[in-house]
């Protein structure tokens, strides 16, 4: 027979004495609640990762047409328009991408693209290449 275990008052979820079905739960018992909330957290995150991922490669793609640049170089151009503007990365690359839909870039990402490009231009790339005029 198993030890009953006492009930107990309603402390926060996953915590040492936390309710696990109507009794307190063990240290061990929160720890693995506390593992499976992390794990189930992780696991959506990783979801809408993938679920974006398409889309920022797309944008890299673009990049490394217009200006030209290796895709690292894309990346790193994708992620400071993001930092800068204050805008999920995913949410830079849907931008950019929905212009090939005639859909017009919000002013922030504008802006700061043209920033972007200007450097670009301004320091040739180690091949010699300049991206065009924006």
């Amino acid at each position: 027979m198993s030890p009953q275990r006492a009930p107990c008052a309603t402390p926060p979820p996953a915590a040492p004495g936390a309710l696990f079905n109507g009794t307190c739960a063990s240290a061990s018992d929160a720890a693995l609640l506390a593992d499976n909330h992390r794990l189930r957290t992780e696991n959506e995150q990783l979801r809408q990762a993938l679920a974006g991922r398409p889309v920022i490669d797309q944008a890299r793609g673009m990049l490394m047409a217009m200006v030209p640049c290796t895709e690292a170089r894309a990346w790193e151009l994708l992620v400071d328009v993001s930092q800068h503007c204050n805008i999920k990365l995913r949410d830079v690359a849907a931008a950019l991408v929905a212009t090939t839909e005639d859909r017009p870039l919000p002013e922030g990402m504008r802006r700061e693209f043209r920033r972007l490009w200007r450097n670009l231009r301004a320091h040739a790339t180690e091949d010699g290449v300049r991206p065009p005029a924006l």
